[in-house]
């Protein structure tokens, strides 16, 4: 976004800001339907490690099953970006199309570029999934630092030299993608597989009879998209609201930086919540078992009434509790340094004086919403690591139902951008409330209790502490 809205004159660069804005949004979007595949492969294959074994046949399914979904599911993106591009940008940017025809085609021409990474890119992500449920965060690193490194001098050479513009941002974006997939692999293939082979086309000869099933997988993972489609209808009805406020480009240039800023600092949240799908399951999979056995010998069990089960709930608990302390601190940090830069170093971004203006008021509602993704991100891995997977999806039904007609009406009335973004906030904090309030809330209610009968809180801190022991 710096490259391409510095690149050029003012007029220039709100202009590549404004087709930025749409391009990315649509095509990450297209990408982000398929976070299903890594969720689920984290959940999936941190359980499989859990009751198998690091090197069981169960756990090596897992991995394998995915890689091949997310191939098969990536080519099928590509030829579908390359042939059907064109009109769904048209339907998405909306009437302001009629009016900057050149939007438009260098919407489609960053697309059609980013759509060739739509197969590494997709098993880029679940592989990284694979390492952080194995508890390997550094490899991941490694590969990132790769693909910072080649985009970063794609864009110098593209973007700035050749001044390519958009087509030189594709390019290097593009080029970063296949990069850190290419890092990625070998390290992989060695940690995760026995054989070493991901078995990416077809399933490998070795692979057991009761491994996971690309049904099975699929199965699990399609409630998750209720998920997905969520957040991606949030991101979507605020860039088509965005490109209808009057006075475009501007409008829609300070929206993609604001846009842009956000996805950069979300990850250190989002980040937190995979990594309690990866250490909550070992503590709720022996749990689940246990309750399994029980109910199969006892026909009256109730699992609320079994003291065995408080040791690994009790962990599993204090493991969230953790992490959202965590989620919070770093919030205040990255949110507290990202809005900076649109209030007071918006010269960072554009060289356009008038976006440059644009964005400052947007700097508050940015620093909502990147604070709030704290509690979002880590109530929502471990309600996912806990497969509470109703509760997330109704949730993101109500809150969807409730965003878009709130910024159909801001597009209706001619609003601003500073209301799209006022929306998002409400939404972040509706989904705060209702993710963290479904883990917490429990927990709190009996911390003013005590409060109030002069219970000793403390002593049944140590209580519940040894008894986690």
């Amino acid at each position: 976004t710096a490259f391409v809205g510095l690149s050029g004159d003012a007029t220039k660069s709100a202009s590549n800001l404004a087709a930025l804005g749409p391009a990315t949004t649509f095509f990450d979007g297209a990408t982000y339907l398929f976070a299903f595949l890594n969720v689920a492969t984290t959940n999936l294959y941190s359980t499989a490690r859990a009751r198998y074994g690091e090197q069981s046949d169960q756990a090596e399914s897992v991995v394998r099953t995915a890689s091949r979904i997310a191939m098969r599911c990536g080519i099928g993106l590509m030829f579908f970006l390359l042939a059907f591009a064109r009109p769904l940008l048209a339907l998405y940017i909306g009437h302001e199309v009629d009016n900057t025809p050149e939007l438009l085609d260098a919407a489609v021409d960053y697309v059609k570029i980013r759509a060739f990474s739509m197969p590494t890119s997709l098993l880029l992500g679940v592989v990284q999934a694979a390492l952080l449920g194995a508890k390997d965060s550094v490899t991941p690193l490694i590969s990132i630092l790769y693909s910072t490194i080649v985009n970063v001098f794609g864009d110098f050479l593209l973007v700035k030299q050749a001044n390519m513009g958009l087509r030189g941002a594709a390019i290097a974006t593009l080029l970063a993608q296949w990069a850190a997939t290419a890092a990625l692999l070998g390290p992989a293939r060695q940690r995760l597989v026995r054989n070493h082979s991901l078995g990416l086309w077809k399933k490998s000869k070795t692979e057991s009879t009761d491994s996971v099933s690309g049904r099975t997988f699929l199965g699990f993972a399609a409630p998750v998209l209720t998920l997905i489609l969520g957040k991606l209808a949030a991101f979507g009805f605020m860039t088509h609201s965005a490109a209808a406020v009057p006075g475009q480009p501007t409008p829609l240039a300070a929206h993609q930086i604001i846009l842009s800023l956000f996805f950069f600092v979300s990850p250190f949240m989002e980040v937190i919540s995979q990594t309690a799908q990866t250490f909550i399951p070992p503590y709720l999979a022996p749990a689940m078992d246990h309750i399994a056995k029980k109910a199969k010998s006892e026909s009256n069990y109730d699992p609320g009434q079994d003291d065995a089960l408080q040791p690994w709930l009790n962990s599993a608990f204090s493991v969230g509790t953790s992490l959202l302390k965590l989620g919070f601190v770093m919030a205040t940090i990255v949110a507290t340094l990202a809005s900076l830069i649109p209030a007071y170093f918006g010269g960072m971004l554009t060289s356009d004086s008038t976006v440059q203006e644009a964005v400052k008021p947007l700097a508050k509602y940015l620093w909502a919403g990147a604070f709030l993704t704290a509690p979002v991100a880590v109530s929502e891995g471990v309600l996912l690591a806990r497969r509470e997977l109703k509760y997330l999806a109704l949730v993101y039904v109500l809150s969807t139902a409730l965003l878009p007609p709130a910024l159909i009406r801001v597009k209706v009335l001619g609003g601003n951008v500073e209301q799209v973004w006022a929306c998002f906030a409400v939404f972040q904090l509706f989904r705060a409330a209702f993710f963290s309030g479904r883990i917490w809330s429990g927990s709190l209610f009996k911390s003013f209790a005590n409060i109030f009968r002069g219970g000793d809180a403390s002593g049944e801190a140590k209580r519940a502490g040894v008894k986690a022991s």
